[in-house]
């Protein structure tokens, strides 16, 4: 894959604007960070964690992650899958939710047309993102943080050419280091793995560093 550019600046500032995307299950409640006087040709959505255990488009680790790709001068979208905040509908055990990262998806390059997507999950949302984004063409590279599991749930990442990012803490209690291991053994290339010493699922204190390697896996694709 060419390096991507997300274009050129001239002038303004980026704003965040708050949405109501079109879902399966009703409307999403998003959030996107953009520059109006760029002309973007590549782009970010993140997706958050577990909807059943507190994970909203406003988690930490997702917003370092938004930060990270706004930074680096990409249009990132945050939304909340079905039932969680304003998004209307109700959990569906993951199967739902791919429908709403699909409808995300949609929507940014409805706003961008012929945008290439880094498609960006924590958690829940890695594990339902990177499957839409792994199927999907018009994702060009998927990032997964914090991965939840053992290697059959990302077995569709076996042949999926893409670039991938993993970044994990090696204190991770739900994705332990030998399970996380065996998943990115199971990719294949290209593909990178940072381990964030000490840290646990949540990037307890070591989100800087997180932001930093997303930043600058990012940068790859637009220098």
């Amino acid at each position: 894959m060419g390096h991507l550019s997300p274009g050129r600046k001239e002038g303004g500032s980026t704003k965040l604007e708050k949405l109501l995307i079109p879902g399966p299950a009703g409307t999403l409640e998003g959030l996107l960070e953009w520059d109006p006087n760029v002309s973007f040709r590549f782009a970010a959505i993140v997706c958050h964690p577990h909807p059943q255990f507190g994970g909203t488009m406003h988690n930490k680790v997702v917003f370092c992650a938004a930060k990270a790709a706004s930074q680096t001068g990409l249009a990132t979208l945050r939304f909340n899958f079905r039932g969680v905040g304003k998004s209307q509908g109700e959990f569906a055990g993951g199967i739902g939710e791919g429908g709403d990262v699909r409808a995300a998806l949609d929507y940014l390059l409805e706003r961008f047309p012929g945008t290439s997507i880094c498609m960006m999950g924590f958690s829940f949302g890695a594990r339902v993102g990177l499957a839409v984004g792994a199927e999907d063409s018009r994702v060009c590279a998927l990032v997964g943080m914090g991965l939840p599991g053992k290697a059959s749930d990302f077995d569709y990442l076996s042949s999926v050419t893409k670039p991938k990012l993993i970044v994990q803490g090696t204190e991770d209690v739900y994705g332990p280091r030998h399970e996380v291991e065996a998943v990115f053994d199971s990719m294949a290339a290209p593909k990178h793995i940072h381990w964030v010493e000490g840290a646990d699922h949540f990037f307890t204190g070591r989100l800087e560093e997180v932001q930093e390697v997303i930043r600058m896996f990012l940068l790859e694709f637009i220098k």
